[in-house]
C-alpha cells in the first residue's frame, strides 16, 4: 500500500503560482524536490505515492513520485524526490506548519478535486456548492 509525503510549499500562495513556478523549472528537465534525508519508507512511497503540497495552511495539490535520486553538494548527500509534471488539485484540508516532510497514510489523503467534480455531476438535487475554503474550515471543526 502506498504512503505519501506532506511538504510545505514555502513562498507559494496558490496552486496556480506553484504550477507556474514548476512549468519554468520543467524547461531544465524533470521536476526534482531536494531534501536533506531520504525517506525510510522508500518502497511504500514508490508504490504509487505522491507529494501532497501544503499551501497557505491547507493541503491543496499533489504530484506522483516517480523516483528517488541520490544527490551530492558541498554539504554532502541529499535526496532528490522526482515528480511527475502533472499537478493535481485536491480538496483542501487544514494542515499546520512543519519543517521538512511528513508521511501521510493513504487512508488520510484528501481526494482529488477532479474526482469530486465527477461525483457532483451525478447529484441532481444539489442546493449549492461549498467553496473549498469553507469545506476545509468545516472539516477542521469536525462538521463534515
Amino acid at each position: 500500500m502506498a504512503v505519501h509525503l506532506l511538504i510545505v510549499s514555502v513562498g507559494i500562495s496558490s496552486v496556480e503560482q506553484l504550477r507556474s513556478n514548476q512549468s519554468r523549472r520543467l524547461i531544465a528537465g524533470p521536476l526534482c524536490h531536494v531534501t536533506k534525508q531520504r525517506p525510510t519508507r522508500e518502497v511504500e512511497l514508490l508504490d504509487g505515492g505522491s507529494v501532497y503540497w501544503i499551501i497557505k495552511g491547507h493541503i491543496a495539490a499533489r504530484q506522483v513520485v516517480t523516483g528517488l535520486e541520490r544527490l551530492f553538494d558541498h554539504e554532502g548527500e541529499k535526496c532528490g524526490i522526482m515528480l511527475e509534471s502533472e499537478l493535481i488539485e485536491t480538496e483542501l484540508f487544514s494542515r499546520g506548519p512543519h519543517q521538512g516532510w511528513r508521511y501521510l497514510e493513504e487512508a488520510d489523503a484528501p481526494r482529488d478535486l477532479r474526482d469530486l467534480v465527477e461525483e457532483g455531476k451525478d447529484d441532481d438535487d444539489s442546493e449549492g456548492e461549498l467553496s473549498e475554503e469553507m469545506a476545509a474550515e468545516l472539516r477542521s471543526l469536525g462538521l463534515i
